[in-house]
Parts: structure tokens; sequence; C-alpha cells
């Protein structure tokens, strides 16, 4: 399995695997990254969803570097990063899952079906981002993997657990958005004054627990 490099500026190279996004690939990545800091030539690296963006120190010849890092990734094992495990709260349907119904339809299941099958697995997260506080999951069933909204709603509340296509994750704070809202949390996923301030980080691990069901 070999990673595809490419220049995204003139100090960032950024490294990428094929989809799909597959926890074994995102330890290695993370097993990958902290060899990557390691390099006098790295100033940062970020882990993404199935990449790695290495930021340079300026003057480095990229060229050579990007040699290196195929030849670190090729002998880089999937690690065994073991972070936190968090139960995340969620209230399912009415007024704080607007999209509950339309997901159940999308599947010809009951609303109790998705609920069951959302609250069923144990996601890791993958990767932080859009949002501070907002994690990307991974492990969201495929008989629930569901399309985007056709139409973003301009203004998605804070807490809002979503799904968009075979991810699920929740927005720290209002933003517009394009994932289907079936259920909100009142979990303080970021807060400024902490340290650290993300409630989640990559490598944890999450459940979605019924706080209740509403009509």
């Amino acid at each position: 399995m070999m990673i595809e490099i490419n220049n995204i500026s003139e100090n960032a190279l950024c490294c990428t695997l094929p989809p799909p996004a597959e926890l074994s690939k995102q330890q290695r990545w993370w097993a990958f990254a902290d060899s990557l800091q390691a390099l006098p030539e790295i100033a940062e690296v970020v882990v993404g969803m199935n990449n790695v963006t290495a930021f340079t120190h300026y003057g480095t010849d990229l060229i050579t570097l990007s040699g290196s890092l195929k030849e670190i990734w090729e002998r880089t094992q999937a690690g065994h990063h073991q972070g936190r495990h968090v139960d995340i709260p969620v209230v399912y349907g009415g007024e704080f899952g607007e999209d509950l119904a339309e997901v159940a339809a999308f599947h010809g299941i009951t609303t109790a079906e998705v609920i069951a099958r959302h609250t069923a697995p144990t996601y890791t997260v993958f990767m932080m981002g859009f949002q501070p506080g907002f994690p990307y999951l991974g492990g969201l069933p495929e008989n629930l993997h569901t399309p985007r909204r056709a139409v973003p709603r301009a203004s998605v509340p804070a807490g809002s657990v979503g799904i968009g296509g075979a991810q699920t994750g929740m927005y720290p704070f209002a933003s517009p958005g394009g994932w289907q809202i079936i259920g909100r949390t009142f979990a303080p996923l970021f807060q400024a004054a902490a340290m650290p301030p993300t409630l989640l980080n990559a490598g944890d691990t999450v459940r979605f627990v019924v706080e209740r069901i509403e009509k």
C-alpha cells in the first residue's frame, strides 16, 4: 500500500492513500506522523482523514524529502494508540433531530431502528476539524450510510448529531451544514478555558447513548 505524495506549497507535502478511510490505515497514519515529527526538516505534521500533510522548514529540498517519506512509510506499522473512551448522551428525534424520519425513510426502516443502528457501534475519532472540537468518527454501519441533504441548512444548532455519507459527527458550534441531523447532545464538545479545550481527540473512542427520544 504505497502512498502518493504531492507538493501543495513551497514548504508542504501532502501524503495520501486511496479511499476508503479505515481504522487500520488511520492507525498507520498516526504512527507515520509520530516518525515525521522527529525529522529536522519538519516544522509541523497534520493528520487528516486518510492523509498526512508535512510542513517543512524554509529551504528544505522537497524532492529529497519526498523520497525519505516513502521509505519511512514502507517501514511504518499501524500503531496501537489507545485514546480515552467517552459516552455521548443524545436526544434523538423531534426538534433535536429534524432529519431522523427522513433517514429512516431513505433506508426503509423505523426511526427506532435508525437509533438502534447509530448507538450500536463503538466509533473511533479519525480526525478533528472543520470546527474546533468537531470529531470525524469512523465506524458508522454501512446500513446507515446516508447522502447529505440536497439543500444544506444555513444554521445547524450546536450539539447537533449528524450523518453525512459514511460519517457521523457532532457540531460543537452553530454553523451552516448539510449533514442529516438525527439528534442533539448537550455534552461540552469545546470549552476554551479547559485544557485540553476539546472533549475528544484523534484516537479516542465514542459510543452514543440514548438520553431520550422525542416525537
